[in-house]
């Protein structure tokens, strides 16, 4: 068994969570911010069979789409003189571990 930690955008969490529960996949989810933009994400929890792996990650895959946006930066110039200014970065698409499980139980 694996375990898949699928991290995607809010934006695409939806689609991906109902796309998984139509391929037959259970999915805990996590409302997650990272670290970088200090947005909001959603972690997924996906336990399966081994040979599922590529299956579940294909559909994380075509519904986890990469955008660019613009987010304030700011640069310093001097003591106590800043400037914020946008700065266009790429977010979405997904982060995915897969990681091997010792012990699977279902109650």
């Amino acid at each position: 068994m694996k375990l898949i930690y699928a991290i995607v955008n809010n934006d695409d969490s939806t689609l991906v969570s109902s796309s998984l529960t139509k391929a037959g996949f259970f999915a805990t989810k996590l409302a997650t911010t990272g670290g970088f933009l200090r947005a909001g994400n959603t972690t997924f929890m996906i336990c399966t069979e081994d040979d599922k792996v590529d299956e579940a990650i294909e559909v994380i895959a075509k519904h986890s789409k990469k955008r660019t946006q613009m987010v304030p930066s700011s640069a310093t110039y001097g003591v106590s003189v800043y400037t914020a200014f946008p700065v266009e970065v790429t977010v979405g698409g997904a982060t995915i571990f897969v990681t091997n499980v010792e012990r699977f139980e279902k109650f």
